[in-house]
């Protein structure tokens, strides 16, 4: 059993990690030569499914299993992104699986170079007359470092995981792009603070007070509420977009587009959010939102698809190094285990494409990287 990878987007792999921490300490990781799978799944809250493209992060990549050259992990997330983040600054950086003790390691080893003068109390410039060899001999130029941090880990058999698949979803009733992820918790932070400081006069003893109402139409209108027997608190956005789908990734091209959920609610409601027709609504425990809104720390556009009563999936486009939206992070709430979740002849794994305005000139790629992250909630055991 083997893997070793070189990671070449370090950035966006400490912040990813850093957002699923905040979802769950462990996480079970999937690794093959196509992709890289993560997925969290507590005793209780919301369980993670992510797949990354493997030129998501990293530049090469090895794996070799006796399992189809399927490697099954148990990763403590927090140590993993600890040492990310020591990587952050790294001009090269690579990952592996490996043993200490006869116990399984990940271990990442990162190369930092420095500027220095070892030898002199006081920087020398190459301008002395003795050339650049002499400044190299004694100290000058720059100076690689080789860290290695070790993660413990554990190997997962095949059959441990076997049982266990990625949820259906249906097609979207509403898509939309939302105001900047973290303006979005600030608001639903203080309606949930609101819920349950109204929880604690005792006004009631429900916990929906702490679920958030979030609704979107298809005429630029998001709206966010939360309500119980003493408050009934929302705020609503106007003059958002909502991108077209791309006719290339929808069944049946343009005539699949006509017949899609998201067009027939463009017949519905209106622009300034006052009807009371044509939103899609989901609603989501507050603690639980917070924390989906922590993969606002990625940064790029953020789209919502909005199943009506059903589902809320996000799709984060993430910037690269130039601005331009490459990479795409998926994240999605589903409402598992109520009786009108039954999958139906639409569901299916959710994949959306979107023809998005861009501020660049250049040409996206043919075949971009994707990260997708499917949230739902934990049957509670019993």
């Amino acid at each position: 059993m083997r893997f070793k990878a070189s990671i070449q987007n370090i950035t966006t792999f400490t912040k990813l990690t850093a957002s699923l921490n905040s979802l769950g300490p462990l996480a079970w990781v999937k690794l093959s030569e196509e992709q890289v799978c993560f997925t969290i799944i507590p005793e209780q809250g919301t369980q993670v499914w992510a797949v990354l493209s493997i030129d998501a992060i990293f530049e090469t990549i090895s794996v070799q299993s006796a399992a189809n050259n399927v490697i099954n992990l148990e990763v403590p997330l927090a140590s993993l992104n600890r040492a990310l983040k020591s990587a952050v600054n790294a001009t090269s950086a690579q990952i592996r699986l490996t043993k200490k003790d006869n116990l399984p390691m990940l271990a990442l080893t990162i190369v930092t170079t420095t500027s220095s003068n070892t030898y002199s109390a006081f920087p020398t410039s190459n301008n002395d007359g003795f050339g650049t060899a002499f400044d190299s001999d004694f100290g000058g130029g720059n100076r690689e470092t080789i860290v290695t941090q070790e993660i413990p880990v554990r190997v997962l058999a095949p059959d441990t995981v076997a049982h266990l698949h990625e949820p259906a979803c249906r097609e979207p009733d509403v898509h939309i792009i939302l105001p900047p992820l973290m303006q979005l918790k600030s608001i639903s932070d203080r309606f949930t603070k609101l819920a349950l400081a109204d929880t604690k006069t005792g006004s009631t003893t429900t916990s929906a007070r702490t679920r958030l109402e979030i609704a979107a139409n298809m005429h630029g209108c998001l709206k966010m509420s939360i309500r119980s027997d003493a408050m009934n608190i929302s705020s609503i956005w106007t003059d958002l977009n909502n991108p077209e789908l791309d006719p290339g990734h929808v069944a049946g091209g343009e005539n699949g587009i006509a017949e899609h959920p998201s067009t027939r609610m463009k017949q519905l409601g209106s622009a300034d959010g006052r009807s009371d027709e044509g939103w899609a609504v989901v609603r989501i425990d507050g603690r639980d939102w917070g924390k989906v809104m922590s993969v606002g720390r990625l940064g790029g556009r953020v789209i919502a698809c909005f199943c009506h009563e059903h589902a809320l999936i996000l799709y984060v486009y993430l910037p690269n190094d130039n601005g331009e939206d490459e990479s795409v992070l998926t994240v999605g709430y589903s409402f598992a285990y109520s009786t009108s979740l039954a999958p139906t002849a639409h569901s299916h794994e959710l994949r959306v494409s979107f023809q998005l305005p861009s501020s660049t000139t250049t040409p996206r790629r043919k075949k971009d990287p994707v990260i997708r992250i499917l949230l739902r909630k934990s049957k509670p055991h019993c």
